[in-house]
């Protein structure tokens, strides 16, 4: 009997994602300060706009914060606040299409930049609960790491948190462990968010394409991007020293300097 001969099967090459290849690469690490005066620049025109969206950012965050002391979740605060980074670019959607008017020569209000209407319609509503889900997986996470270095100790307070964590050695290696899974988290949030939005908000385009393009576009240009995260980073923690008041003005830049960073990327002939 006579054996037979099977053709061999070459699975097919998946295409790149749309617009990757014809993205800017390797731009130097200074191109995150070029981004942040264009966000200030941003911020002066018409800064009764920009100003009354960063007061209703910190009135939020407020209610956030005092909502956790309210129903006794006082424990999640601090992953709560770093989860803010998290939601951050997808609250920043009317600082995005503010700039984008600005750019364009077409007239911007508050209203236009509270009622954003995004091209990619719902599309960028999944691309926020996702973002949602990782918070809310980022809080779980923490509370774990609390249970494993701690076991079911219940929470001191914020008057007593502070001795247990930075007078205790069990304290410090929950710190770091918290800060390194934290950094993770962050990451992979960053990376999938901060062209993503800004790319919904101009493209049709799925969600899933735009958080696929938006690391990938992360990682070929790695340099500018940790700059960028790294001055997002700081700016936010002086936001922290100043009660969060320092988010009136700082997310206002920040949000208009992330859409430069997604501009000063984007191919020109991408639609």
């Amino acid at each position: 009997m006579s054996e037979q001969n099977h053709p061999v099967v070459i699975p097919p090459v998946l295409p790149p994602l749309p617009h990757v290849e014809r993205w800017k690469r390797d731009l130097p690490a200074v191109a995150a300060i070029t981004w942040l005066r264009s966000g200030w620049r941003d911020f002066w025109i018409n800064p009764a706009a920009s100003l009354a969206y960063g007061v209703l950012v910190f009135l939020v965050s407020l209610v956030i914060i005092g909502g956790l002391f309210r129903f006794g979740l006082d424990y999640i605060l601090f992953p709560a606040l770093a989860g803010f980074m998290v939601v951050g670019p997808i609250g920043a959607i009317g600082l995005y299409e503010k700039s984008r008017r600005i750019a364009m020569g077409e007239p911007v209000s508050l209203s236009q930049m509270i009622l954003v209407q995004a091209r990619s319609g719902a599309q960028i509503l999944f691309t926020g609960v996702l973002l949602c889900l990782l918070i809310l997986l980022w809080m779980r996470a923490a509370v774990i790491i609390y249970a494993l270095f701690f076991g079911l100790r219940p929470f001191p307070g914020l008057s007593h948190i502070s001795s247990m964590l930075f007078m205790t050695s069990t304290g410090w290696a929950m710190l770091i462990v918290g800060s390194l899974v934290g950094a993770l988290f962050a990451a992979l949030s960053f990376a999938i968010s901060v062209y993503s939005i800004p790319m919904l908000l101009e493209e049709r385009v799925d969600a899933l394409t735009a958080m696929g393009t938006s690391v990938a576009v992360a990682g070929q240009n790695l340099r500018p991007v940790l700059a960028w995260g790294a001055i997002v980073l700081v700016l936010f923690l002086l936001s922290l020293g100043t009660g969060l008041l320092g988010l009136i003005v700082a997310f206002p830049v920040l949000g208009h300097g992330t859409w430069h960073a997604y501009r000063a990327l984007r191919p020109a002939t991408a639609t």
